[in-house]
């Protein structure tokens, strides 16, 4: 206790010293600590803000084959996959049953490429606060042939509300058809999910696709929280599996689930409908590579940043040691040992560890919260990585926590050679040197 008593003295004896290697640690810190909780609520905010364009959580998708052996997506019969919500106790807030269909739209010879999705209006009543509109309006899908596109759609086809286009895309049984469209509304720009983020009337979808009133391509379970959908999504295809025939899910290799449930299927032969179970995480899993690649370039930024201060925290001690070489000697006459010396050096490097580690995320901490304040609107091509036109930061404690623990452990490497270089000199040579 009175060795680290006498280590926090020192460091207060040279405050100037003592800032500047603390405000590194804390610098070094800082950087890795935004760049952390940027990462964490990244996933959150593209998990939350494509849930509201995929309309669910945990989704559900039927397959039949043809004659040829083509795939071909449709749901005729949802009785099975109701039961099966009912007794996985999915905690739905919303059931969504949707149409869709990859199109070419044609105004002016100008040509555009855009998945629409069909939607019944009247039950997902959720999604008209989700969508930002920069002309026109939900009123627009009054008209059964009402579609709403974003931004840089309507752009490339220089059209406006009002304005009728023709939809070239095929039925669900692949042959080749042709509708029109009238645009209702017009969204702000949807980053790259601008070719997927059109609406129509899931009736006249369906009447596109050559499908009954009533069938639909996929249901959506739109659920309370991104919390458990993993869990609801393996109940819900195990409660599945007793009733209908389902799809495996690969979890054996890094591709993701709903690929690796395309691919098995093509080799797979089966008559009726089978089905397909996967949640929001398998359809974004490449999000998650893209934040494992994130944490990867942190912890690489917080090892460079520290191997550079830990030459300067190496340098630095060994001034102090010359510094202090006759009150060394001073200790050492007076019975303190080796050991003890050591441990002095080695206390003021965790301590100034420690003390920049709080700053650091003392720093990290008003950054994010500046930053957070920042209002970049719900029209930025950014707004899926963002949370109502604000960029978030979520701090997980254990990542924080082994930052702060490879801090500490850098910085008493940095200090163990001039703590043992000190801790060995002898003490009437001590005494003897000038500084």
């Amino acid at each position: 206790m009175e060795i680290a008593k006498l280590a926090l003295r020192n460091l207060t004896r040279q405050k100037k010293r003592t800032l500047l290697l603390g405000g590194a640690v804390a610098f070094g810190l800082m950087i890795v600590t935004v760049i952390n909780g940027f990462a964490a609520a990244f996933v959150k905010n593209v998990s939350e803000n494509f849930a509201n364009l995929a309309a669910g959580h945990v989704f559900v998708e039927g397959v039949e084959k043809s004659a040829t052996g083509k795939e071909i997506s449709i749901v005729h019969d949802d009785n099975a996959i109701m039961k099966a919500a009912l007794e996985a106790k999915i905690p739905a807030k919303y059931i969504t049953k949707r149409s869709s269909f990859q199109s070419t739209l044609l105004y002016a010879g100008k040509t555009a490429q855009l998945q629409v999705s069909g939607v019944d209006f009247a039950s997902e009543t959720f999604l008209p606060d989700r969508l930002v509109f920069k002309q026109g309006g939900i009123e627009g899908m009054d008209d059964r042939q009402g579609v709403i596109i974003s931004e840089p759609i309507a752009k490339r086809l220089g059209v406006e509300p009002g304005d009728r286009i023709l939809v070239q895309m095929k039925t669900y049984t692949g042959q080749q058809n042709v509708g029109e469209f009238a645009v209702a509304g017009i969204t702000f720009d949807a980053g790259i999910f601008g070719n997927m983020s059109g609406y129509a009337n899931k009736s006249y979808v369906n009447e596109l696709l050559n499908l009954a009133s009533d069938d639909y391509q996929a249901v959506g379970f739109y659920l309370p929280s991104l919390e458990g959908m993993d869990k609801y999504g393996a109940d819900l295809r195990a409660a599945l599996k007793e009733k209908v025939q389902v799809f495996e899910k690969n979890t054996a290799t890094n591709e993701n689930p709903i690929r690796a449930m395309m691919e098995s299927s093509k080799k797979e032969t089966w008559v009726g409908t089978k089905y397909r179970v996967f949640t929001l995480n398998d359809m974004l899993s490449q999000v998650q590579q893209i934040v494992n690649v994130l944490n990867t370039v942190s912890l690489i930024i917080l090892i460079i940043l520290f191997v550079i201060i830990m030459v300067g925290i190496t340098n630095t001690f060994r001034i102090i040691m010359y510094e202090r070489i006759r009150e060394i000697g001073t200790m050492r006459s007076m019975g303190m040992q080796r050991g003890e010396v050591r441990n002095l050096f080695l206390f003021e490097a965790l301590f100034l560890a420690l003390g920049g580690a709080v700053a650091g995320l003392v720093l990290a901490s008003i950054a994010m919260g500046i930053v957070s304040l920042v209002n970049f609107g719900l029209d930025t091509p950014l707004f899926i990585i963002l949370k109502n036109g604000h960029m978030t930061f979520r701090v997980e404690f254990w990542r924080t926590l082994l930052d702060v623990v490879i801090v500490a452990v850098l910085t008493l490497l940095a200090a163990w050679l001039p703590a043992k270089n000190a801790a060995k000199l002898d003490p009437a040579v001590a005494l003897r040197t000038a500084k």
